[in-house]
């Protein structure tokens, strides 16, 4: 079996991954878009984090955090996340994912995947590149045409405050992303 080492860095700056068990579309409902971001707040208000970015497409969601000095516990953080939802989604009706048998021998629910991908964000240049990535996804998986047409996204927040113009990557043949060359 695979061993994941987390770095854990005290006050660190971290993107994650979360995923969908099997990738199920569960966050083209609203129903669920709203009660993800219901639980993301009741984390926040629990265990403060800054968040730089975020974007929620249909079977996965991507995020910047940063959290307070001294503290390192994303995972603790994540896992309240997906049990919160999950208990709240199942109560309201929700479906789920079939599950083997040892899935349910574990207890393990089917709506999200089992782990989560992070990685520490090293410098500003890495930074800048997974801030693009976050708010370019949508295109990327075919959901718009342009980071402007998903409303799903801290895109919006980051052109009233000036920092991407309300056209950005909307014409991704002549606009390449920083950072993507060779990817």
């Amino acid at each position: 079996m695979s061993e994941y080492l987390r770095a854990y860095v005290p006050g660190g700056t971290f993107f994650f991954t979360v995923v969908t068990e099997r990738r199920a579309a569960l966050f083209s409902r609203p129903t669920a878009r709203c009660l993800l971001g219901s639980v993301l707040r009741r984390c926040l208000l629990r265990w403060p984090a800054r968040v730089a970015a975020i974007v929620l497409l249909p079977d996965h969601l991507h995020t910047i955090w940063t959290l307070p000095g001294g503290d390192a516990n994303f995972s603790a953080r994540w896992g309240w996340i997906k049990k919160e939802f999950t208990k709240d989604w199942l109560a309201l009706g929700g479906r789920e994912q079939p599950r083997p048998g040892s899935r349910r021998r574990e207890r393990r629910r089917g709506v999200w995947q089992r782990r989560f991908w992070e990685h520490t964000i090293r410098d500003e240049q890495d930074w800048e590149a997974h801030f693009h990535y976050i708010h370019y996804n949508p295109v990327k998986h075919g959901v718009a045409n342009s980071p402007r047409e998903w409303q799903w996204s801290s895109f919006h927040r980051w052109v009233r405050v000036g920092v991407y113009p309300p056209d950005w990557a909307s014409h991704q043949e002549t606009t390449p992303l920083p950072g993507d060359a060779g990817e």
